[in-house]
């Protein structure tokens, strides 16, 4: 059962659900880009200048959160946006090494 934030236990993560997340070119980016920084880095969703809407903004954040692929915490007025990376590498081994090793496609 998510937790009241949404976020998936790991047993939780469903690899289907994922896929899905990741399918998305802008959702791809955000990861790679979290995949590829330094273990534990918080980014809020908004440094990674989407070409987006706030509210498609939020939209693709919450595809990530309810995924698992990140984990999003209130820190004062902002929302910061980590990857779960262990979670991750134990549940489905090697697929960030595959997302931090393939660019994102340009639409």
């Amino acid at each position: 059962m998510p937790d009241p934030e949404g976020h998936p236990a790991p047993e939780e993560m469903d690899l289907r659900t994922v896929l899905h997340a990741l399918a998305d070119p802008l959702r791809y980016q955000v990861i790679a880009a979290l995949a590829a920084a330094p273990e534990n880095t918080e980014r809020t969703c908004a440094s990674f200048a989407l070409p987006v809407s706030k509210s498609t903004l939020t939209h693709h954040f919450r595809v990530l959160r309810e995924s698992g692929l990140v984990q999003q915490v209130d820190r004062g007025n902002s929302r910061m946006a980590a990857l779960r990376r262990a979670e991750l590498d134990a549940r489905f081994p090697g697929l960030l090494d595959l997302v931090a090793a393939n660019q994102p496609l340009d639409h």
